[in-house]
């Protein structure tokens, strides 16, 4: 897994402050619907791409970070977990999601590359 992200950039408490946490932008379960969500966060790492999800309704559960847009995350992969992404912008407001978490940086994919890629081919 290497380095785990550190603690702190997790929330520990649910209506205390949130602010410099990792906050999820839409999450698929297992055999889910989508949500969209606003008051999701990430509570622990459990390997590199594996995270324990705080969801909307109080509940938790571990899914995988996905690097797509909310619309294309998968109810029905092969690991039995559900999906979720992380939605970022850049300092150009470039949206970007995130690929992989380090400590203090973001691997993040530009989904708007991949899509002229596509469209070139």
């Amino acid at each position: 897994m290497g380095r785990p992200i550190r603690k702190d950039k997790f929330v520990a408490s649910f209506g205390g402050d949130t602010s410099a946490k990792i906050a999820v932008t839409a999450y698929r379960t297992f055999g889910g619907a989508k949500v969209d969500s606003t008051t999701a966060y990430i509570v622990n790492q459990r390997g590199s791409k594996k995270f324990k999800i705080h969801m909307e309704d109080s509940s938790e559960a571990i899914m995988l970070l996905k690097a797509v847009a909310p619309g294309t995350l998968a109810n029905d992969n092969a690991t039995g977990y559900g999906e979720f992404c992380v939605q970022i912008t850049l300092d150009d407001s470039t949206v970007a999601y995130v690929e992989k978490f380090y400590n203090n940086t973001v691997h993040y994919v530009l989904l708007q590359v991949l899509q002229d890629l596509y469209l070139t081919r």
